[in-house]
């Protein structure tokens, strides 16, 4: 049974597969996730996808390092939130006008706002929006750490 739910963004999913990108806060989430559950919005899987790709294409990750992190992503309680086209071209791309991210960050803005839900991200373009439109920052506790 998961003790909480929060946003997850691309950027804290794929410090877990990049040696160089990794640190305490993305370590936490991603322990965190042993009581909780993550949402993402319906373009992450894409995002997923592209990264991998490109860190293929770039010799900076194997394919079968990317089979095995898309293994162990499938493992995890991550629960994507469709959304509908009309949607997406509408509320996400004003947002996104609206705070100078990209539509793909709004989009991750966007569900936090509309479940009331803290978001994970390391991209200070993205913290900055949430602060702005007072969305949490999800503050993780490593299983059997009591939130404070």
């Amino acid at each position: 049974m998961t003790s909480s739910r929060f946003v997850i963004d691309n950027s804290v999913v794929m410090s877990w597969c990049f040696e160089d990108e990794r640190n305490s806060y993305a370590e936490t989430v991603l322990e965190s996730l042993e009581t909780a559950e993550a949402i993402v919005p319906a373009i992450w899987p894409l995002e997923v996808g592209n990264v991998l790709l490109v860190a293929e294409r770039k010799k900076l990750l194997s394919h079968a390092s990317a089979v095995h992190f898309l293994g162990l992503l499938g493992g995890l309680p991550i629960r994507v939130e469709q959304e509908p086209p009309d949607r997406m071209l509408k509320e996400i791309l004003s947002l996104a006008r609206e705070h100078g991210l990209s539509t793909y960050d709004a989009s991750y803005l966007d569900l936090a706002m509309r479940l009331d839900m803290p978001i994970s991200t390391r991209d200070r373009a993205l913290l900055n929006a949430a602060a702005a439109c007072e969305v949490a920052l999800y503050e993780p506790t490593r299983p059997g750490q009591s939130a404070t």
